[in-house]
């Protein structure tokens, strides 16, 4: 087997030879020299952004726990993941039988101070008959100053009387609220602040027939048309994002599409251990398409060049340590094509597209073909790349490449 492959190999590569490299009715051959088939595209002028992208997660504006504020057995849980929620709306209850003994405790309580309250205010208004009486009697000397002074004295005990049978009474109505209100909380609500009518259980802890705590989280909601996106950014880039600054969002999970996002907080401080900054963007999302906890890429607009030089990113190589590009040029009276090598400085780079900072480059510039291309080499355009073909990446060929 592994002398068939020998074999097959050899003729491959002979075959390739053959047909790929030299021609023996060729000019480049007469010549003593190959002819290497490039594609090529025109060096364009137009403006050029620089577009970072950043990874992150989604995060919904709103999320928070239902609790339960009282502790008991949960008889009635009616919602479960995915279900939508009212403000206001009562999702659970807890057995109340506890809370209604108390609150009929609380309520007999109450009931007894009243009479107490009654029964004080007729010994008060007994005692100051008593008291009206031993007054006039004093005024005609027939009692002593000591008899007035008894009832006067009987009278204010009363009041005082009264006065702490009121305050019971106030005691006990506080009791009664308050056992009430425990009652109240048999009933597990839905209530939240902020804008949206409905939040999304997004996780349910328990079910029915547990004993829960004071406190204890029954669901949790979220707002799924108010999300998020929570990215990290280094020193370099932080500078050039603002609060209000427009971007784009994707997600693997919806291929092709884009979400309008809007930068809205940014972290005044670096962790020490990422040196990294967060920065928030706020995501619209009223078809509820994305979900809270989703992988994102976000993409800024940190700049842009107007009437900058501009090449396919597949144009620039790497020669002798350089990063340039290569340039054909017709020279000699044949005009024969060769192509040069132009070292250059990049610039920004968005989608296909790379600017050239440094120099000034113009003509048509080899896009194919270049891994055989040194300075100086003839070639032959085969094929010419349209600019609209290079900034959305699609190659057009017009014959095959091919080295003469």
């Amino acid at each position: 087997m592994a002398v068939f492959g020998a074999i097959l190999f050899l003729a491959l590569t002979m075959v390739f030879y053959q047909r790929f490299s030299h021609d023996p009715e060729a000019d480049g051959r007469e010549r003593g020299e190959s002819v290497v088939a490039v594609e090529v595209t025109s060096v364009e002028r137009d403006s050029i952004r620089n577009v970072r992208a950043f990874s992150g997660s989604l995060i919904s504006q709103s999320s928070f726990d239902i609790v339960a504020k009282a502790g008991g057995q949960l008889s009635v849980l009616g919602v479960d993941i995915g279900d939508r929620v009212e403000r206001g709306q009562v999702i659970g209850r807890i057995d109340d039988e506890p809370f209604v003994q108390d609150v009929v405790q609380a309520e007999a309580e109450r009931e007894v101070a009243r009479a107490n309250l009654e029964e004080a205010l007729s010994s008060l208004e007994l005692a100051e008959r008593e008291r009206d009486r031993v007054r006039a009697l004093r005024e005609r000397r027939v009692v002593s100053a000591a008899d007035l002074e008894a009832a006067e004295a009987g009278v204010q005990a009363e009041r005082s009387r009264v006065r702490v049978t009121e305050a019971v009474i106030q005691q006990r109505e506080a009791a009664l609220l308050a056992a009430r209100l425990r009652l109240s909380y048999t009933e597990i609500t839905a209530n939240w602040e902020g804008p949206g009518d409905y939040r999304v259980v997004g996780e349910r802890y328990v079910d029915e027939g547990a004993t829960l705590t004071a406190n204890q989280p029954v669901v949790s909601l979220v707002d799924l048309r108010r999300l998020r996106a929570v990215i990290q950014v280094t020193e370099r880039d932080y500078g050039r994002i603002q609060v209000g600054q427009s971007g784009v969002i994707r997600t693997d999970a919806m291929p092709g599409k884009s979400f309008e996002a809007t930068v809205v907080r940014r972290a005044p401080q670096f962790r020490e251990s990422s040196r990294q900054a967060r920065v928030e963007l706020e995501v619209p999302n009223p078809r509820e398409r994305l979900i809270p906890g989703q992988f994102v890429r976000a993409q800024l607009e940190l700049g842009r060049v107007e009437d900058a030089v501009v090449v396919p990113r597949d144009a620039l190589v790497r020669r002798e340590g350089r990063q340039g590009i290569f340039l054909v040029e017709s020279a000699g009276e044949e005009e024969r094509e060769t192509a040069v090598f132009v070292p250059v400085t990049a610039g920004y780079t968005e989608g296909g597209r790379v600017q050239i900072v440094e120099p000034e480059v113009s003509g048509e510039v080899v896009v194919l073909g270049q891994d055989l291309l040194a300075d100086g080499t003839p070639v032959r355009v085969v094929a010419r790349r349209d600019a609209e073909d290079w900034r959305s990446g699609l190659v057009s060929l017009d014959g095959r490449l091919e080295v003469r």
